[in-house]
């Protein structure tokens, strides 16, 4: 297999892994390509890579830079803008992970907490209800917290293992 066949087959593989993993596939299609180029790579190039239009590129460039894993780079002399994501696979790991925590097990939280705590009237079906909306909250907030605790302590041996372990 040539390099050109390889990176596409890469850069189609990642793309539907992302939407597995809930982001739309030309967002992790963008992310491949910026990942595995060895230079920062202007808009128009990630359009023409890709066949997208440049709504599609700047939309999902500005999500990559939300989530902290994409970055502006600034070429002297250039005026177009360039792009390039994050190398370090471990500071990457742990950008999606407390991204998604923001993004996805916050927000979760916030409804089990919410539930969990309804008045039950005394009948099975809502004690069942808030016995088991309150061990659901219980779990997911640690699951939580061991996220935070791995995404704090990074730095650390235990961390890094934790990391390597999640990915």
């Amino acid at each position: 297999m040539d390099y050109s066949t390889a990176k596409n087959k890469f850069l189609q593989t990642w793309g539907a892994l992302g939407s597995q993993w809930g982001i739309n596939k030309t967002m992790a299609q963008i992310h491949a390509l910026l990942m595995v180029s060895d230079e920062a790579i202007s808009m128009e190039d990630i359009m023409q890579e890709l066949q997208i239009s440049r709504g599609n590129a700047s939309m999902n460039l500005r999500a990559l830079m939300d989530w902290g894993i994409v970055y502006k780079e600034n070429k002297p002399g250039e005026r177009r803008e360039f792009f390039i994501a994050e190398k370090d696979l471990d500071e990457l790991a742990t950008k999606i992970a407390k991204e998604r925590s923001k993004r996805e097990i916050k927000p979760a939280l916030k409804m089990l907490k919410e539930v969990s705590s309804i008045q039950a009237n005394e009948t099975p079906a809502e004690k069942h209800f808030v016995e088991q909306t309150k061990k659901l909250y219980d779990f997911v907030g640690r699951a939580d917290e061991m996220i935070d605790k791995v995404t704090t302590y990074k730095d650390n041996w235990l961390g890094k293992l934790m990391i390597k372990l999640l990915k």
